[in-house]
C-alpha cells in the first residue's frame, strides 16, 4: 500500500482503463507522476485505444479481454517489453499481480466481479468502480475482504460522498444515507411519454457524461437502486436506513443524516476526476487543478421523491435486499441483456423492467450461494433473458 513517505508511485492497476472512468483515472496518473504509475491497463474490445494508452504509460501488462484482438495487442506492444494476454482468466491474473497497490475496476457490469476477488485474495486494495460486483454478490465479497489486508475505496461518485462524510464519525449515531439521482433524461416524463423513446432519447443524460451503458440504467434509474445495494454493503447498514431522492442538478452527490438531526452532504461539479483522485490517494486531498465550484454558480438545489411509478427499477434493490441470496445476481444479468437489446433496439424503454421482472419469475433462486452458484445463476438468467429479448447471450 502507498505511503506518503515512500519515494515510489503507488501501483495502479486500472481494469477498463478505455471507458470513461478508466480514462479519467489515466488523466490523474498522468497529472501526478511522482504518485501514480500505471501498472496494468486491460480493456474489452477496444484495442486501438488500449495500445495508445499503452504506449504513454508504459505498463508492465496489458490485457485485451476479446482473444480474437490478441494478435493486434501483442504485435504492437511486445516489441515495447509490455507483457500482453486475452481472455477473463488473464484479467484476473492481472489484478493479483504481485507489483499492484490498488487495483481500479472500471469494467462494465459482471464482467468486474471475478478480477476483483482475485485482487482481494492477493490482499490489493480495490478502488471500486464496477458497482456490480457488490449488487451481484455483496454478501460474498464482505465475507472475502473480512479474511483480508484488502480494503474497498469507492469511485461511484454517489458512494465516495458518503464516504468523505463519513470520516471522523461513529457510525453508531447515523441515521440515514441519502444517495441522489439526477433523474435521468426522463424525470420529466409521464408514464405513457415513455413508451414510445429512443434510445438516442435515453442517451441525452442532463448532467453526465458516461457509456452508454451507464446512462441507460441512470435512465431507468436501475443505477440507483444498484447504489442502495452496493451502499448496503459497503457501510453494512440496514437498507431501510437507506433512500434516493432525486436532485436534478448533481451538485449534490449524496449525504448522511445523523442521530443528532445533523445532516452532511459533499458538493462538487458533475465531474468524476474528484471521487477518482481520492480513492487513489487513499483518502487524501489532493490539489487539482480544475476549475473550483462557485456555489453562486448554483443558486437554487432543489430535491424531489422518485416517482416509482414511472421508474419501478428503483424498488428492485429493496426487493433484492429483502430476498438476499441470488436475486441480486439475476437482476443484474437480466439488466445486462435488457439493455444491451435496447441499445440495438430490439426492445422497447419500458421492457427494460418486464425483462428483468420475467427473468426472475422464470430463473431459479439459491439462498445461500458460492461463487460457482452466482456463475452458474447469471448464466441461466442471461440466457432467459437474451430469449425474452431476442437476442445472443453474452
Amino acid at each position: 500500500m502507498y505511503q506518503q513517505e515512500t519515494n515510489h508511485p503507488k501501483n495502479i492497476a486500472v481494469l477498463g482503463s478505455t471507458g470513461s472512468i478508466g480514462t479519467q483515472t489515466l488523466d490523474i496518473i498522468a497529472a501526478y507522476p511522482d504518485r501514480f504509475k500505471a501498472s496494468v491497463l486491460a480493456a474489452g474490445h477496444n484495442v486501438e485505444h488500449l495500445i495508445r494508452q499503452c504506449m504513454i504509460f508504459r505498463p508492465k501488462m496489458a490485457v485485451i479481454a476479446d482473444d480474437s484482438l490478441y494478435p493486434r495487442l501483442h504485435e504492437a506492444l511486445s516489441p515495447l517489453g509490455i507483457i500482453t494476454a486475452s481472455g477473463a482468466e488473464a484479467l484476473c491474473e492481472a489484478a493479483e499481480m504481485p507489483e499492484n497497490d490498488t487495483v481500479l475496476t472500471a469494467t462494465v457490469g459482471y464482467s468486474g466481479l471475478a478480477p476483483t476477488i482475485r485482487a482481494i485474495k492477493a490482499g490489493k486494495d480495490i478502488a471500486l468502480a464496477n458497482k456490480e460486483t457488490l449488487v451481484v454478490a455483496g454478501e460474498l465479497v464482505t465475507k472475502l475482504l473480512a479474511e483480508s489486508t484488502s480494503r474497498i475505496l469507492p469511485v461511484d461518485s454517489e458512494h465516495s460522498a458518503i464516504y468523505q462524510c463519513l470520516v471522523g464519525e461513529d457510525m453508531a449515531t447515523v441515521e440515514r444515507l441519502i444517495i441522489t439521482a439526477s433523474g435521468g433524461p426522463f424525470r420529466t416524463f409521464d408514464k405513457e411519454r415513455l413508451h414510445s423513446v429512443t434510445v438516442e432519447d435515453a442517451l441525452k443524460h442532463p448532467n453526465w457524461s458516461m457509456g452508454a451503458k451507464i446512462t441507460i440504467d441512470s435512465a431507468t434509474m436501475v443505477n440507483k437502486a444498484f447504489e442502495i445495494i452496493e451502499a448496503r454493503w459497503l457501510f453494512d447498514i440496514a437498507p431501510e436506513r437507506i433512500e434516493a431522492v432525486v436532485h436534478p442538478q448533481s451538485i449534490v452527490h449524496s449525504m448522511v443524516q445523523f442521530a443528532d438531526g445533523a445532516v452532511k452532504a459533499q458538493l462538487g461539479l458533475p465531474d468524476m476526476h474528484l471521487p477518482i483522485r481520492y480513492a487513489l490517494g487513499d483518502a487524501t486531498r489532493l490539489t487539482a487543478s480544475d476549475r473550483p465550484m462557485a456555489l453562486t454558480d448554483y443558486m437554487t438545489l432543489t430535491f424531489e421523491r422518485p416517482d416509482t411509478g414511472k421508474f419501478p427499477c428503483l424498488n428492485l434493490a429493496y426487493r433484492a435486499l429483502a430476498e438476499g441470496g441470488s436475486t441480486a445476481c439475476t437482476i443484474n444479468a437480466a439488466n445486462e441483456i435488457a439493455v444491451g437489446a435496447f441499445l440495438k433496439g430490439k426492445i422497447k424503454f419500458l421492457d427494460i423492467y418486464n425483462t428483468i421482472e420475467e427473468t426472475l419469475r422464470r430463473t431459479a433462486f439459491v439462498k445461500e450461494p458460492r461463487y460457482d452458484d452466482y456463475v452458474a445463476i447469471n448464466t441461466e438468467a442471461r440466457a432467459y433473458a437474451s430469449e425474452l429479448t431476442g437476442t445472443a447471450a453474452n
